[in-house]
């Protein structure tokens, strides 16, 4: 299939439009939303399923257009997230956080099972919490599990899966939810996310009680649920070996994961989300664009020079910066944000468009009427679709839920919708997730 063009200047016109862009005067109406909604289901319906077998199949058109250049270094894949020092697997514990052995007698159920990373959350409390609340509402001793540097979560929750629990809770930053979340999709049962660490992305966009742990422990037994959609991004390594991984909130290729790669460990520690600040002072003066052939699922193949591209689940950042409005959760959809500026007053508009439009006028009716009398710029490129597919000539950094996933030369992602059943407490508002 040929490429439609460089798309240097201006955005693809077969791209899906997206209702962030819609407060523009030249954006998208109700009805080429709902058109684009309808037919974009169509497409995902008529493509078939990703498949898993030979690595040819994997290939990507995007891939095979854009040709790699030599192999260029492979970093490590995942950065850990727990204590620096620290080795070893994961482990079973019991209530007073002794070890146990990792398969369980066979309680009967129901009964919960609690991931949590010692670093970033208080296991005594939690443990006391989850057991108490189980006890009161009739459950079965609850099993417990902590993480470490070799198992961020993933390997625990298969295992407290095998043992047929009839819920999980999460407690840990934003890599622990990651990984458990990528074990429990497709299982049918329930999530509960215990904000824990200092960024809580999922935990922000699905508007959960950030302060009050005890609150998401109670909804296990009397709350909610909610179906969430699941990314899944399968990386093409230098070398070619093939990997994948589940996102929730949101991943990229290009200089948002370098900004996450130069970030310091150390400070991240120790203030949390405002680290990436430094990250991205450190990178943004060394930030080149680059070339890539991406194509959404039923749309044209596209090359243009970017400066990092966006597969995202979740639109909310911390500080309430909104990346990407009317982001949703539960639509069935990715949202692909093209950042492309250039030069200076590019990056100007891109923080004009995420800053002041996307965070604060869209806010309030007068700053809505004076979008209206605007066209929206082209620095960033919103669309809306099942998945992408995306190849560069060179290697780049790529990133899952503000993780380092090492360098790849292309990525395949696509959307299991409503993969991940979430626990919510009762009566959770859930408009606009």
């Amino acid at each position: 299939m040929a490429a439609s063009g460089s798309g240097e200047d201006t955005p693809p016109e077969d791209l899906a439009p997206h209702p962030a862009d819609k407060v523009y005067a030249d954006g998208p109406s109700t009805a080429e939303l709902d058109l684009a909604a309808v037919e974009a289901h169509a497409a995902d319906a008529e493509s078939p399923a990703p498949d898993d077998g030979a690595a040819e199949d994997a290939q990507p058109g995007a891939q095979q257009a854009a040709a790699p250049d030599d192999v260029i270094r492979e970093p490590e894949d995942v950065e850990p997230d727990t204590a620096d020092d620290e080795t070893g697997h994961a482990r079973r514990v019991g209530p007073e956080g002794e070890t146990r052995p990792m398969a369980d007698a066979g309680r009967p159920s129901p009964k919960a099972a609690l991931v949590y990373n010692p670093i970033k959350a208080d296991g005594d409390a939690l443990r006391e919490t989850v057991s108490r609340l189980s006890a009161e509402a009739g459950w079965s001793e609850p099993l417990f599990y902590e993480t470490t540097v070799d198992d961020l979560g993933d390997d625990v929750a298969r295992q407290a899966l095998s043992e047929k629990v009839d819920a999980v809770l999460v407690a840990g930053g934003d890599g622990t939810v990651r990984a458990v979340s990528e074990a429990m999709t497709g299982s049918g049962v329930p999530l509960a996310i215990v904000p824990s660490g200092t960024g809580n992305l999922l935990a922000r966009n699905l508007k959960l009680p950030l302060t009050d742990p005890t609150a998401m422990v109670a909804a296990v037994f009397d709350g909610d649920t909610l179906d969430m959609d699941v990314g899944w991004c399968r990386l093409t390594r230098p070398d070619g070996e093939l990997a994948e991984h589940a996102f929730v909130v949101m991943g990229g290729i290009g200089l948002d994961a370098a900004m996450i790669a130069n970030t310091r460990p150390e400070l991240k520690k120790a203030v949390g989300w405002v680290a990436y600040v430094d990250g991205a002072a450190r990178a943004l003066p060394r930030a080149k664009s680059f070339r890539v052939m991406y194509q959404l699922v039923g749309r044209r193949l596209h090359s243009t020079k970017v400066q990092s591209v966006l597969f995202a689940n979740c639109g909310s950042l911390p500080a309430g910066l909104e990346l990407i409005p009317e982001a949703s959760v539960a639509d069935g959809d990715l949202d692909i944000v093209v950042f492309q500026p250039k030069g200076l007053f590019g990056w100007l508009f891109v923080w004009r468009r995420v800053a002041w439009d996307n965070s604060f006028l869209r806010r309030f009716r007068a700053g809505r009427e004076v979008l209206s009398l605007r066209t929206k710029d082209n620095s960033v490129v919103y669309s809306r679709g099942a998945g992408i597919e995306l190849a560069a000539q060179e290697a780049r950094p790529v990133q899952l839920d503000g993780d380092e996933f090492g360098e790849a030369t292309a990525v395949r992602v696509h959307v299991a919708a409503g993969g991940l059943k979430v626990v919510l407490p009762r009566g959770h508002d859930t408009d606009g997730l």
